[in-house]
C-alpha cells in the first residue's frame, strides 16, 4: 500500500450521517470515499472563466439591440412537430 498522508476535515452533521450510510451501503470506509471526492474534484477540467465572460458579453450585445422587429411567425407548438 502506498504511503498516505494524514488529513483532518470537517463535516456538518448531515455530510456525516450520509457518509456514513453510503460507507455501509458500499462496504467502503469513510477514508476511500472521501478520496473519491476528492480524485473527482481534482479531475473535473478548471472552469474556462474567459468563455463564461464571452458569453456573458453576447447576451449584453443582444439585450443592448432590443426587441426584434415584427412578429415571429411560428407558434411554440410547431416546434414539438420536428
Amino acid at each position: 500500500m502506498r504511503r498516505m498522508k494524514r488529513k483532518q476535515i470537517y463535516l456538518e452533521p448531515e455530510q456525516d450521517r450520509r457518509l456514513r450510510v453510503l460507507s455501509r451501503r458500499q462496504a467502503k470506509t469513510a477514508s476511500e470515499l472521501i478520496r473519491e471526492g476528492v480524485n473527482r474534484v481534482l479531475d473535473e477540467p478548471p472552469l474556462d472563466r474567459g468563455a463564461c465572460e464571452r458569453e456573458l458579453a453576447f447576451i449584453d450585445s443582444l439585450i443592448a439591440k432590443g426587441p426584434i422587429k415584427g412578429k415571429r411567425t411560428w407558434k411554440r407548438e410547431d416546434l414539438y412537430d420536428r
